[in-house]
Order: C-alpha cells, then structure tokens, then sequence
C-alpha cells in the first residue's frame, strides 16, 4: 500500500496545485494541459527494444547447418548491391534525396521469378514444414517479432555505450531511416508485383493465419524482414567491423525464419536483401540527417 501511495501521491499533489493556480489566475490553462498531456505520454510510452527483448529474452535458434545455406545466398547479394549502388553514387554524389533514391532502388529489384519457379520454391517450403517442432516455432516466432527493428536497435545500442552522445544519435538517426526506407520501398515493390505469401498459396503451412476464402495477399515479394535486416547489417557492420560475424549471423537466423515459417519462398528474401542492401549503402554514403 504504502508503494501504491508514493506513486500516486505525486499526481494528486499536482492536480490540486494546478487547479488551484488555475483558480487564481497563477497558471494559464494551456499550461495544465501541457501539464497533464507531459503525464500522459509519459504513462503510456511503449518500451524500447533493450527492454522488450530482456523481458522476452530469445530461445535457442537454428543451427548454423541450418541457415547456411540461405545466408551463403544472402551474402552474394551485397557485392551486387555496391556495384549497383556504385552507378547512383557516380550520377548522384553523396547528396541525400531519399524520394529519388528510394524510386531507384526499387527499380533495382529484379522481376518477380517464373510461375514455375516460384511453384518449385513453394515445394521447398512445404517440405520444410513438413520438419517443424515445436522449438523450432517458437524461434521463428521470435525472430518474426524482434527481427523487424528491435534486435537492429538493441546491436546500435550496445555500441553507443562506447562513443560520445552526437555520434550515438547520429548512428540511431541513421538506422531509424535505414529501417524505414526499407519498409517502406519493400511494401511499394510487394504493392506493384502482387506476389502471394508461401501460406496464401498454401494456407495449411499457417492455419493460424486465418484467411479469407479467395484471399490474394498478403505479399511477400520482396521480403521486408529481409530488406530491414540486410539494411541493418550493411550499416551496423560499418560502424563496428568487428560485429560483422554476429550480424551476419542474425539476419540468417532472422531470413531462415520466414521460409521456416511459409511467410516467403528464398527469392522473396533475396530480393529484400539486395534492397535492403542497397539502402544499407546509400544511408552510408549520405550520413545522419
């Protein structure tokens, strides 16, 4: 109880004292909103990613057998991505444009693969599924979760803890745009080419999706978990070399995860990664905003 008080004792206090301000002309009434818009916020800010992921801490993930043979095709895209990015940066300096940038980029990933194709990678899908444990969901779901931004968030902020407080926020300016422009230009490529996710096409590989008779999406191609991950990656290894080995090591387990788990077939994360890539690139090139 006596918690209880000390937490609430401090708000009471405040909301009589402005009140009576108020009454007496000593506070303007645009200030007590303030005031209580400041508490407000404050009583509803969501957690970072430090304290979302120590509260969820990961299982155990995939062996490296197993996401090996996806990571070796991740990493061949980054030498496409830096010649690509190399043509942008020979017309365009380092001289930020995002909106330009981002139309470019987009016109950079290839074409959708084969109707036959994509019917074969489909098949590599449902014969994985077929291997499934219950472990093994349950890495993928939290991969699925945390793979989007917060593991990429919580790598940046170990590292801040060694630089000063302006270069700190310039790097978390730097991934937040990262991070953003490849949401952003993956779900626009996804709009565009209107390729079904693996379990669209396939809706028992996630009966837990619950579609919708005659559903077309969502789409999957390219990846944006792919996208975010390889554009985090391609950043972060450049500010901490280092670390490169254990972000490479992430954004496989992160990319594995979502063939494992029939939200993409391999050519949709390989396009987000050469997307993701190339952003990873162009946020170097141009520095913080």
């Amino acid at each position: 109880m006596n918690v209880l008080r000390s937490i609430k004792w401090p708000y009471a206090v405040i909301a009589i004292v402005a009140v009576a301000a108020a009454a007496f002309g000593l506070l303007q009434p645009q200030m007590i909103g303030a005031t209580a818009s400041a508490f407000t916020s404050a009583k509803h800010k969501k957690p970072g990613a430090t304290a979302l992921i120590k509260q969820n801490p990961p299982p155990a993930l995939f062996t490296d057998t197993e996401i090996a043979p996806l990571g070796k095709q991740v990493a061949a895209q980054h030498t496409k991505a830096d010649k690509l990015f190399a043509q942008w940066k020979a017309q365009h300096g380092t001289t930020r444009d995002d909106k330009a940038f981002a139309a470019w980029a987009a016109r950079q990933i290839p074409a959708p693969p084969s109707a036959q194709t994509r019917t074969a990678e489909l098949h590599q899908v449902q014969q994985l599924a077929k291997t499934r444990t219950a472990a093994r969901k349950k890495a993928a779901t939290w991969l699925e979760t945390y793979g989007k931004k917060d593991i990429w968030k919580l790598y940046l902020h170990d590292q801040r803890e060694l630089i000063s407080a302006a270069q700190g926020a310039a790097e978390k300016a730097q991934l937040k745009a990262a991070l953003k422009m490849a949401k952003t230009v993956s779900d626009q490529v996804a709009a565009k080419d209107k390729q079904p996710a693996p379990f669209v096409l396939d809706p028992s590989l996630r009966p837990d999706k619950h579609l919708k008779a005659g559903a077309k999406g969502p789409y999957s191609y390219p990846s944006r978990h792919a996208a975010r991950s390889a554009a985090a990656v391609t950043l972060l290894s450049a500010l901490a070399p280092h670390r490169t080995t254990d972000y490479e090591w992430m954004q496989d387990e992160v990319v594995y995860s979502r063939v494992y788990m029939a939200g993409h077939v391999p050519s949709d994360i390989l396009a987000g990664t050469l997307l993701g890539d190339l952003i990873g690139d162009y946020e170097l090139a141009v520095g913080a905003r």
